[in-house]
């Protein structure tokens, strides 16, 4: 029997029609796994071995009308060895601040001593959401990182309209519409530098958001054939389902396919099995490896199991991981 062990946030916090995290558990549970639960706080690293204070958990979950979710404990929490054999599932959401990193500093020994860790420690580490896409600037609208008032000044006066945005938020948290002429821009670059302390992203706003900001999902660096075209509310310029935009499944477009086919090679490469485009119109604008989501909608419309496709590649990888 396979153990697989998710970190993430607490599972009271979850929304269960909409959790990607919870479809990929019960996938789990489906194949007769043994689901482990813990969270980043209750990693530990004793004289090198890395550890968890973790829970075996049993879940419940009916679509309902009405939704039932429950998640019972099989017994007290008991320290878990994040040993060879182990399949660990990192789900925890951003913000990608320091907790974040140590976090994957222990699972990265837990790589190194033999468990699968998905997403791989080093590219959670590495493959910003924001930054990463640098790495495939013919996929991207022009774009700025800096933390410099002038540069992003004149970045804006350049493009006309522009986003900014923090590197380490999710969910659509401190984005910003701006341009030029606006007379917030300066408070807007005061605030999300903390007055030149921190770089930011700023990118030229795309009009064509109004049709949807669409995730795409990659299994092992193939993407899924539908996208989610998330589209903002009538009271907001943000696509994000957090921020009150609706989810539109669509098929693929041939420039969407073309960004898979650019970006799926490098995420395959860095032991990314799991992974969320953020494409509006033409271009790319983030890369999502931490906990991407979008699964559940996905599966509704179209009838998919994108968590069995993940874990089928999961199976595959943990049959040949050292």
């Amino acid at each position: 029997m396979k153990t697989l062990l998710v970190v993430m946030d607490a599972l009271e916090s979850i929304h269960p029609v909409k959790d990607s995290t919870l479809a990929m558990l019960l996938e789990a549970r489906r194949r007769g796994w043994r689901v482990l639960y813990t969270q980043p706080q209750a990693l530990e690293l004793r004289d090198g071995q890395p550890l968890a204070l973790a829970t075996e958990i049993e879940l419940e979950y009916r679509d309902g009308p009405p939704v039932h979710f429950q998640h019972h404990p099989l017994g007290p929490a008991a320290i878990q060895a994040l040993e060879a054999g182990l399949i660990i599932l990192m789900r925890k959401d951003p913000p990608f601040d320091m907790d974040y990193i140590y976090a994957t500093h222990v699972l990265q020994r837990a790589q190194d001593l033999g468990a699968l860790v998905v997403n791989h420690p080093q590219a959670l580490r590495d493959a910003n959401e924001k930054l990463f896409t640098a790495w495939f600037p013919q996929c991207c609208a022009p774009t700025l990182v800096s933390a410099s008032r002038a540069h992003l000044r004149a970045f804006a006066a350049e493009q006309g309209e522009i986003i900014l945005k923090p590197l380490d938020g999710m969910g659509g948290a401190s984005i910003f519409r701006s341009s030029a002429h606006d007379p917030n821009l300066n408070v807007i670059i005061e605030t999300l530098t903390q007055e030149g302390r921190h770089l930011i992203m700023a990118q030229r706003y795309l009009p064509e958001i109004s049709e949807g900001d669409k995730r795409i999902l990659l299994v092992n660096g193939e993407p899924v054939p539908y996208a989610l075209a998330r589209i903002p509310s009538k009271e907001d310029f943000r696509g994000n389902l957090a921020k009150g935009g609706t989810g539109r499944g669509q098929p693929l477009s041939e420039r969407d396919e073309w960004i898979a086919r650019e970006v799926g090679p490098e995420l395959r490469r860095r032991g990314v099995l799991f992974a969320g485009l953020d494409v509006i119109g033409d271009w790319l604008t983030e890369i999502n490896v931490t906990s991407p989501t979008c699964i559940r909608e996905l599966d509704r419309q179209f009838g998919l199991n994108i968590a069995g496709q993940l874990l089928d590649a999961i199976e595959q990888a943990h049959a040949t991981h050292p």
